[in-house]
């Protein structure tokens, strides 16, 4: 198939995934169709396989986009040496990352269960490399004496799930601004390891 007069891969690759994106967020990857997602960007739905192997690849490679920028962000971020800076530097750089990708966030745990086993796998592995930084944090600060928890690795996952729930009610059009919210979960955070 021709591609379309005036168009780009380096334009209609990214506005595929932007538009899958958010048909994905808003529908639900079973109920999107390729043609809707074709429809969205303005292009024919064989046009579409330019881009993607199938729908499924291009869910895999939204979602692996996201884990790479996830670990990257985190990797960049100022942390700082001992471990209590080095956990509220994980708590605020998560909130800030996350709440400025909802629609991404909301996919990686909504439709993980739509990959086939080999591209979940892949995705686990990251968000167990992520986890694992976390994890690393709360060990060190147990073993300096900082922190005390029963269970690091359940901490980790606690700490996690309450610091992404965050997406499922922030707007910026809410009473508590971002700074605000982020020193109120590092408020929470920091106390409930505290020893």
């Amino acid at each position: 198939m021709a591609r379309k007069t005036g168009s780009h891969s380096d334009i209609t690759g990214p506005r595929v995934r932007a538009a899958a994106q958010r048909l994905f967020a808003r529908d639900g990857f079973a109920a999107v169709s390729m043609r809707q997602i074709a429809a969205e960007v303005g292009v024919q739905a064989g046009a579409l396989y330019l881009y993607t192997r199938d729908k499924e690849a291009l869910l895999f490679d939204l979602l692996k986009a996201h884990m790479d920028d996830v670990l990257a962000h985190w990797e960049a971020e100022p942390k700082g040496c001992a471990p209590l800076d080095r956990l509220e530097a994980f708590v605020r750089s998560h909130i800030r990352f996350s709440l400025a990708r909802a629609e991404a966030v909301f996919l990686s745990y909504m439709e993980l269960r739509n990959l086939t086993p080999a591209h979940f796998a892949r995705i686990e592995a990251q968000r167990r490399a992520y986890e694992d930084q976390l994890e690393a944090i709360l060990r060190a600060g147990q073993e300096a004496g900082v922190f005390a928890l029963p269970d690091t690795k359940l901490a980790t996952m606690a700490i996690i799930a309450m610091l992404t729930g965050v997406n499922t009610w922030y707007r910026d059009s809410g009473r508590l601004s971002q700074g605000r919210v982020e020193q109120i979960y590092w408020d929470m955070v920091r106390r409930s390891v505290q020893a």
